[in-house]
């Protein structure tokens, strides 16, 4: 069914931990941005149409539950859009997805690397949108209309597939009290650094170059 290739309108709080615009800067933004398809139980569904109690297909627990859905704007469109929010387009097969998509900025994306493992021990490394910036076209993009962000909320961490194969981390909703005496889960999860992140997409581009064929790598063309 589902076809797997692995495969200032709305001003946000200064303290809301996932904020968006706040007049004058973008927080921290996590979240699907509007259009991305996620996998349900009926099908591929844009995520806002997703709501409470419905199920979203996870990368490691199947189909899991959805507790909360979360909307915000990273833009509105009403003013000039800072460079640093540009959202970032990904073309399609970039990271699996079957069609052009969407990504906020620091919304994390789950890759699956030779390398990751052999540094981290680990084949599957979380790193955010940003720092895909030049990596098989990910490009940051001027957008032309408003920008929405839906944040899919869930029991404990999950990753969920998008646009057919793209996996998108979506943070478990977190417990103030249990988080303040100490009770909380441990993250399934651990995002990279920036720092890391950055040396990971280094390697993972010469891992691409060092696959394209060598007649490619040269700019030969066979003879017609």
């Amino acid at each position: 069914m589902f076809n797997f290739r692995a495969d200032k309108t709305a001003t946000m709080d200064m303290s809301d931990r996932s904020g968006a615009w706040n007049g004058s800067e973008m927080i921290s933004t996590t979240g699907l941005v509007g259009g991305t398809k996620v996998a349900t139980p009926t099908g591929w569904r844009v995520v806002e149409g997703v709501v409470a109690g419905d199920k979203v297909l996870t990368f490691d627990g199947g189909m899991q539950t959805v507790i909360e859905v979360r909307r915000r704007v990273l833009w509105s469109g009403a003013r000039p859009c800072p460079d640093h929010m540009w959202p970032m387009l990904v073309p399609a097969g970039a990271l699996g997805n079957r069609e052009d998509m969407w990504m906020a900025p620091e919304q994390h994306v789950l890759l699956e690397s030779d390398t990751a493992e052999q540094v981290f021990g680990d084949p599957f490394a979380l790193i955010p949108a940003a720092a895909l910036e030049g990596f098989r076209g990910i490009q940051r993009s001027f957008p032309h209309e408003k920008i929405d962000v839906i944040e899919l909320v869930f029991a404990q961490d999950e990753v969920v597939f998008a646009n057919s194969g793209a996996l998108f981390f979506c943070p478990r909703g977190t417990d103030f009290v249990s988080d303040l005496f100490g009770g909380a889960e441990e993250p399934l999860y651990t995002p990279l650094s920036v720092e890391q992140a950055d040396d990971l997409i280094e390697c993972l581009l010469i891992e691409d170059q060092s696959r394209r064929p060598a007649a490619a790598q040269h700019g030969f063309r066979a003879a017609a």
